[in-house]
């Protein structure tokens, strides 16, 4: 079974956070975690996802406020041996739910292509044109909640 957590920056869960996003996302792509971007996730919302069995991070995400309506969904990770189990679906329906716990109305994303199908399922949106960013193609997607 899995359960939805919300996870405090700076404990040693948000660091197994970090480390999973790493190794999921950033790793694969040949790019590094900058710590210099530790001091703005001081204010986001980070959510993780736990094997309630052995209380393990299997996956996480992080939302960014973007304004007093707009708040943006980043870095959803799920560990390889999770995927394809519905913790991304899971993560992101949670996520959602906590945003519009938190007074949002808009969440905003930019999805590589490669997962833009995941999230048009979810009810998200393109909006505007493709881009890159990194060497990485993306599309804003959004989503009124």
């Amino acid at each position: 079974m899995k359960k939805m957590i919300d996870v405090e920056f700076g404990s040693s869960r948000y660091d197994e956070l970090v480390e999973l996003r790493y190794k999921i996302l950033l790793e694969p792509l040949g790019l590094k975690f900058l710590d210099s971007f530790r001091d703005k996730e001081i204010s986001y919302l980070h959510i993780g996802c736990v094997d309630a069995l052995d209380d393990k991070l299997i996956g996480g995400l992080v939302l960014a406020p973007v304004n007093n309506k707009e708040i943006r969904l980043m870095q959803v990770a799920v560990d390889k041996p999770y995927q394809g189990e519905g913790v991304g679906k899971a993560l992101v329906e949670y996520a959602l739910k906590r945003a519009q716990k938190a007074g949002y109305t808009i969440v905003i994303m930019h999805a590589m292509l490669s997962v833009v199908a995941f999230y048009e399922k979810l009810g998200f949106k393109q909006d505007g044109d493709i881009f890159e960013e990194q060497g990485i193609t993306f599309a804003k997607m959004i989503k009124k909640i």
